[in-house]
């Protein structure tokens, strides 16, 4: 059962990884969706393969999270169509790097926290106000295990990841009194491009990390999305871990010899 058919919901990061697997989930439960990426021929491709699929609707627009007056203009766009999400996830994130604090790449930092943090942020700030002026909505957010136990060398991405954590902590205190939900959907490892990101293109070292198990799909996040989503009004999943079962914590991973 699904009670997404016909609901509109807004996903941004959604031209690959978990975004487009969300994309994908709702599209074939019925929901119109809007889709937010920096990749627009992505997005493009993946409207049209969507839409005569599950004859739905579907707007794309190009949108980089960390750019306030992108994210705001985009925002402005839906509205002037009286488009308001049922559903908003807040899917965009990325990890850069993989160093000591005192050997990081500073422009690497100011990737993490402007796009995992800020875009965070400047999307639910731009959104949020429709919702609750409609009197409805769920807001999900993606985070990660890595905002609940920090990793070697994983330093600005782990703190981000907290960030959003405390944020999704936050967001449904504030919320407390109306009928706008808020999820936080927070997984371990997920076979998508994060590590190839993570590592500048080298796919070697991206294989890697994957290496002698079977880590989560974007598709079972989806589905974690979805249920969620999909719960009855009266019941807001606040927060969910999301583990592989291989993978028990972000330093216990069971991985088989080769």
């Amino acid at each position: 059962m699904t009670r997404m058919k016909g609901k509109r919901i807004l996903i941004t990061g959604a031209s690959a990884g978990i975004g487009e697997a969300c994309a994908r989930r709702f599209a074939a439960e019925g929901a119109e969706l809007a889709l937010w990426a920096r990749r627009l021929p992505r997005l493009t491709a993946l409207r049209g393969e969507l839409g005569e699929q599950h004859g739905i609707e579907i707007r794309v627009d190009e949108v980089d999270v960390r750019d306030r007056d992108a994210v705001n203009a985009a925002a402005d766009r839906l509205a002037a169509e009286a488009w308001i999400p049922h559903v908003l996830i807040n899917n965009a994130g990325l990890a850069a790097g993989l160093a000591l604090i005192q050997e990081g790449d500073p422009d690497d930092w100011d990737r993490m926290i402007d796009t995992n943090v800020k875009g965070l942020l400047y999307v639910t700030r731009a959104i949020l106000p429709a919702m609750l002026e409609a009197e409805r909505g769920h807001v999900v957010i993606i985070g990660s295990i890595a905002g609940h136990q920090v990793y070697p060398m994983g330093n600005v991405y782990n703190a981000s990841k907290f960030a959003v954590h405390a944020i999704a902590q936050g967001l449904n205190l504030d919320l407390a009194g109306t009928p706008i939900r808020a999820s936080s959907i927070d997984p371990g490892h997920v076979r998508t491009e994060f590590a190839l990101v993570r590592f500048e293109g080298d796919a070697e070292r991206a294989k890697a990390v994957y290496e002698g198990f079977d880590p989560l799909g974007p598709e079972d996040v989806a589905d974690a999305v979805s249920y969620v989503v999909n719960a009855p009004p009266n019941v807001n999943v606040a927060e969910m871990i999301l583990l592989a079962t291989p993978q028990r914590s972000v330093y216990v991973v069971h991985r088989e010899q080769a």
